[in-house]
């Protein structure tokens, strides 16, 4: 177990996690800031980067990426501790100290208060459904994008036929040597804008295809073969690329709240107006929680997050001053 006590442990690093992190280090809080995934962005950065997001106060429109790069930079004016590629899987109470040790996949993480961010719960991709080489995931087989320089002057292909998937593909034609985008059926899930950015771009359109088959080039192991069905037929064809990016969706799962009993309404964390939960200094956040009025808009979930850092700290530290505006704290 580390032996390191945080004041504030934020599961969940979409944007509402990301900005009361933020938040609760201008506080002068000792921050943790758990996600399960291998970045920081959520929902927004991995399911719809490139949309134009309209509700965060002062941007006229911003894409997902963006406004993850603006969080991010933000993030850097403050300390916490970052927890990537880490599940919670069992949060307990301490009745010694009345602290909770969160249990995750990696460590044991011992904190005073809990704010939960997890957006629409804890999502993982759908992943190719045929048996596969493991090790093609280490570098030739993608779920995420982390690095869009990973993809430079190189053959790449896309699956799927939704946002993600002609987003992605649009994005990365403009770097690589050779896009195409698989997809088992002639028309896409996307918006019709973006496929008409598709039908207007380099990326090469596989369809009706689906993927049978996925392996080292015998030749290349540097490569793979991706090896494709037509539907509705006996057409079958191999393509030999440097990177295949699997954009299938994602499958996302609430029902571990119920076994850190959490009280739920529906899918839905039932909070109070300070974000508190039925449990002593756990909060939550942004699009997982329900209370009456509750909008599901990022910037209401960036009201939510200083509400959730601000009660935290009354209950933590009661003798502080927390009412500081931040000018006053950069001042100083």
């Amino acid at each position: 177990m580390n032996d390191k006590i945080y004041d504030i442990s934020i599961i969940g690093g979409g944007p509402a996690g990301m900005f009361a992190t933020y938040f609760a280090g201008l506080r002068n809080l000792d921050v943790a800031l758990i996600e399960s995934l291998p970045k920081l962005g959520g929902q927004p950065e991995t399911l719809y980067a490139q949309k134009h997001i309209y509700d965060v106060a002062g941007l006229p429109k911003i894409s997902a990426t963006d406004l993850i790069k603006q969080l991010d930079k933000q993030l850097e004016i403050t300390k916490f501790d970052k927890y990537l590629n880490t599940s919670v899987s069992s949060i307990e109470r301490d009745e010694n100290d009345s602290t909770w040790i969160l249990t995750t996949n990696k460590e044991t993480i011992r904190t005073k208060a809990i704010i939960i961010a997890i957006g629409n719960g804890a999502f993982k991709p759908r992943k190719l459904t045929f048996d596969y080489d493991k090790t093609l995931e280490d570098n030739n087989l993608n779920y995420f994008v982390n690095h869009m320089e990973d993809f430079q002057g190189k053959d790449v292909l896309v699956a799927g036929g939704g946002d993600s998937a002609v987003d992605w593909s649009i994005d990365l034609s403009k770097i690589t040597n050779h896009t195409a985008l698989i997809h088992r059926r002639n028309k896409y899930r996307a918006m019709e804008s973006s496929v008409k950015k598709l039908n207007e771009s380099d990326v090469e359109q596989l369809n009706p295809y689906i993927i049978k088959g996925v392996d080292y080039n015998a030749d290349d192991h540097k490569k793979i073969d991706v090896h494709l069905k037509m539907i509705k037929s006996d057409d079958e064809k191999t393509v030999t690329a440097d990177k295949l990016l699997v954009n299938y969706g994602f499958v996302s799962d609430s029902k571990i709240l119920r076994d850190w009993h959490i009280e739920l309404s529906g899918p839905f964390i039932k909070v109070t107006q300070e974000m508190e939960t039925n449990l002593p200094n756990i909060f939550a956040i942004g699009d997982i929680v329900t209370y009456p009025g509750k909008l599901q808009l990022i910037t209401t979930a960036f009201a939510e997050g200083p509400v959730a850092v601000t009660k935290a700290l009354r209950n933590l530290y009661p003798n502080r001053d927390y009412f500081e505006h931040s000018t006053s704290i950069f001042e100083k």
